[in-house]
């Protein structure tokens, strides 16, 4: 039997199992996380062991290591990840049984249809703001249930279903345009950039789709309006913007950027409704952080109860995330894998004032990098060195002739004073990072892969001298 997307509805209200093919990646373990505190018995698999499957494992969840038709046992809904191929075994068992199959998108349109839903999307920033009105909405007494791709530093995982409150965050996905199947009830939209052009083939479809997620959106739609790709949406109902912009409905003033955190006001009508302190350095962040405020004040939660929240928020793994000081030398990690993003952490961390900035950079899949070598050019000036690596597939097959070199090229041909170095192969970075790196040096890893595995070992060689 051959597959198929089956539209099908589910009632989650009903306590059943249900199998998750791709547990082990962010988004599949938060909606596990979540179905298992609705009362669900969820069993699932993966291809390869990763440490946030003995989260699950601690809440009595079972999970396989490898695909198999063994691992089928009589669920009533089987789900998986996007990135689980055809002809899966444990799949076209569920098909030939006569199991619903559903999609990431579809189970997750399950999840947000019980709750007042607040969908976070965006080309980046979607997972920093949404943790950040989580914990916000937490500490203001709210109780919200929240499902985000990344985990926070405050409870380890993404996800947490609170049955006693209405209130749900959602972190949402364009990159296939699940997106849009969500019940969204408030929207945020951080970005429009291009991105993801394997599925949408242009940018005009790309902004298609996020100009109908807008007009799904039931309530209020908040739109960062200061960016160009986001201007043709500023015109549609519901609209409410923030920004440096004085035009903004809720507009970001003062900011100051220390080595690990920054500060900030924030104006509406006018006035200044607050001054802020985040444990999070960046621009980026005082600006994802800003949308969270606007959110809480628009539901009519007290400024008391917003800085609280403001304060408590310790951070998101991989992003911006301190690992450690061995020798003089600081490690910190950072998911940023598109241009934008990447300018964004050499920003955060030049207002560090290390002595030298080395950013090393894995390239994440062959399309993007294929789509979007040239456009990494001139965003890594706020490096001193910069290291560019091989490319991290996802799962993508290789293209002929794509590799991280490309991005290293365009990097050199603007970035002319600075050291560029293409080290294609682990091995070889590991040994030139332990030579090049020196005390007071920042060693800034960015990228989606695998990438931040390399910190340990890094820091392991420079204690160890070899």
């Amino acid at each position: 039997m051959s597959e198929s997307v089956q539209h099908v509805s589910v009632d989650l209200d009903i306590p059943v199992r249900i199998h998750i093919v791709g547990i082990g990646g962010a988004g599949m373990r938060s909606i596990a996380n979540v179905l298992s505190d609705m009362g669900h018995d969820i069993t699932g698999s993966d291809l390869k062991y990763s440490p946030g499957l003995d989260q699950l494992k601690s809440k009595g969840i079972n999970v396989t290591i490898g695909h198999s038709t063994s691992n089928f046992d009589n669920p009533k809904i089987l789900t998986k990840s996007t990135a689980i191929p055809e002809g899966n075994p444990e799949v076209v068992a569920a098909l030939e049984a006569g199991v619903p199959v559903l999609t990431r998108a579809q189970i997750m349109a399950a999840i947000t249809a019980k709750k007042k839903s607040i969908v976070v999307a965006g080309t980046h920033g979607k997972t920093t703001t949404s943790s950040i009105l989580s914990v916000l909405l937490s500490a203001a007494g709210t109780e919200p249930s929240f499902l985000i791709g990344g985990d926070l530093n405050e409870i380890g995982c993404g996800a947490l279903w609170n049955k006693t409150s209405d209130l749900l965050v959602v972190e949402g996905d364009e990159s296939d345009g699940s997106f849009l199947e969500l019940d969204s009830d408030i929207s945020i939209i951080t970005s429009v950039e291009s991105d993801h052009l394997a599925y949408y083939k242009d940018d005009l479809k790309l902004k298609e789709a996020f100009k109908e997620f807008a007009t799904r959106t039931k309530e209020l739609v908040y739109l960062y309006g200061d960016s160009p790709e986001t201007q043709y949406l500023k015109d549609l109902p519901h609209i409410r913007t923030y920004g440096e912009s004085p035009s903004s409905a809720y507009q970001i003033q003062n900011y100051k950027g220390k080595r690990f955190s920054s500060s900030f006001d924030i104006v509406n009508e006018g006035k200044i409704i607050g001054s802020f302190d985040l444990a999070s350095p960046g621009f980026h962040n005082a600006l994802n952080a800003t949308v969270a405020v606007a959110v809480a004040v628009d539901l009519g939660l007290s400024m008391e109860k917003i800085k609280k929240g403001i304060s408590q928020f310790a951070g998101v793994a991989r992003r911006f995330q301190y690992r450690g000081e061995i020798n003089g030398v600081s490690f910190i990690d950072d998911y940023a894998h598109l241009p934008t993003e990447v300018q964004s952490a050499l920003e955060a961390a030049k207002a560090g004032k290390w002595n030298r900035i080395v950013a090393v950079f894995q390239p994440h899949r062959f399309t993007r990098t294929s789509d979007l070598a040239s456009a990494f050019s001139d965003c890594f000036q706020d490096a001193d060195e910069i290291v560019i690596t091989g490319i991290y597939s996802a799962g993508e097959k290789a293209i002929p002739g794509v590799t991280g070199k490309l991005i290293a090229d365009a990097v050199a041909s603007k970035a002319i004073e600075k050291n560029v170095r293409y080290c294609e192969h682990r091995e070889d970075l590991i040994v030139f990072l332990r030579e090049l790196l020196v005390e007071g040096d920042l060693c800034l890893t960015l990228g989606a892969g695998d990438l931040t595995n390399i910190v340990d070992q890094l820091m392991g060689a420079l204690e160890d001298g070899q």
